[in-house]
């Protein structure tokens, strides 16, 4: 009896990853800035798609990238997952070896530049901020270039308000101690805040950062690593993309959205399961595909603000044959919930 071609190309498919598996046997050490969408990277955990390439992650969670590409270019970690930072820029211009490879999350974000409860009426557009406590969740943070061009567009700079670094899980406290007038908040910290009435919307990155859309987090590797690991590691980010397109789905209203938000919850990383049915979730590409304009243009605006002290070519900026790798071999995105009409993650 003659096979189809699809079952011959499943034939294939589990050959090779039965293979893979025998082959490789790696740990692989990943660092997360722990959100909404780091959900991805655990949905391929528990499924087993790292595992059918034999590949085991151990996962380390990050306050945020920007002080920890050290570890990368170390090899304590091997990839990090995270913004994009002005130390990412500065470990180019020291050759560390680093690149990033695969976007984590683009526009729609979901950030907000929220405010104190009882400034509402007092700060009503970005020019108001002048002088004001802003937090940011790392020095050079990614968050730091969101705010400082939201700035911008009212004809102020970073260096007129006074910003303070914060974890984002600080910040509740921060805002009812007053310590703070105003921090750019990430989900899933934004609805938290907006539930407790710590804080109340602002302005959106989305709505006011050019160029767009914003790549603002990313995956990226240790490169003397990768190049003697260089199957193994397309292997892990085609699992890896795996997820991201799982995260997708649900993103969308699919039908393992409730399988995912479970995970959140089990996992720590939200506690309260209205917030994620409730409020939205950043975007990520199901192709892993990186706005390299938004990276160019943020590393000229650290260049600019004294962050960082050179501006690299867009192509010496990401390695993006892993994405088109892994998004070759796992074929088109199809949206399951054909209805949805969000941006984003399609």
């Amino acid at each position: 009896m003659l096979m189809t071609h699809r079952s011959l190309l499943a034939c294939f498919v589990v050959l090779g990853g039965a293979l893979a598996a025998h082959a490789q046997g790696v740990t692989v050490k990943v660092g997360t800035v722990k959100s909404i969408s780091t959900v991805a990277t655990l949905t391929a955990i528990e499924r087993g798609y790292f595992k059918e390439f034999g590949i085991k992650v151990e996962t380390e969670d990050l306050n945020t990238s920007s002080n920890v590409t050290a570890l990368l270019a170390q090899n304590q970690l091997q990839v990090i997952e995270g913004g994009i930072s002005a130390g990412y820029f500065n470990a180019l211009e020291g050759n560390f070896p680093i690149t990033i490879v695969m976007d984590r999350v683009s526009s729609p974000l979901g950030h907000n530049l929220m405010l104190r409860p009882d400034l509402k009426d007092k700060i009503t557009r970005i020019k108001d901020l002048k002088g004001k406590a802003v937090a940011i969740n790392g020095p050079g943070s990614v968050s730091t270039y969101e705010v400082g061009k939201m700035l911008e567009t009212d004809g102020l700079t970073i260096a007129d308000v006074d910003v303070k670094v914060l974890p984002f899980p600080q910040m509740a406290v921060a805002f009812t101690n007053k310590a703070i007038d105003a921090a750019l908040v990430i989900p899933p910290f934004t609805s938290q805040l907006l539930e407790g009435g710590y804080a109340v919307a602002f302005k959106e990155p989305d709505d006011l950062v050019k160029p767009w859309p914003l790549t603002i987090a990313v995956a990226m590797i240790n490169t003397d690593w990768a190049k003697s690991n260089r199957d193994m590691l397309r292997n892990y980010f085609t699992a890896y993309m795996h997820g991201v397109r799982d995260y997708c789905q649900a993103y969308h209203g699919g039908s393992n959205r409730a399988e995912l938000i479970q995970r959140l919850i089990r996992t720590g990383t939200e506690t309260r399961e209205e917030f994620l049915n409730n409020y939205p979730w950043p975007s990520r590409d199901p192709r892993g595909r990186i706005n390299v304009d938004s990276m160019v243009d943020m590393q000229a605006w650290f260049k600019r603000n004294k962050f960082a002290n050179t501006q690299f070519p867009a192509e010496r900026l990401a390695d993006t044959s892993y994405a088109q790798y892994a998004a070759a071999r796992l074929g088109p995105f199809v949206l399951e919930n054909k209805n949805s009409k969000l941006a984003g993650c399609r």
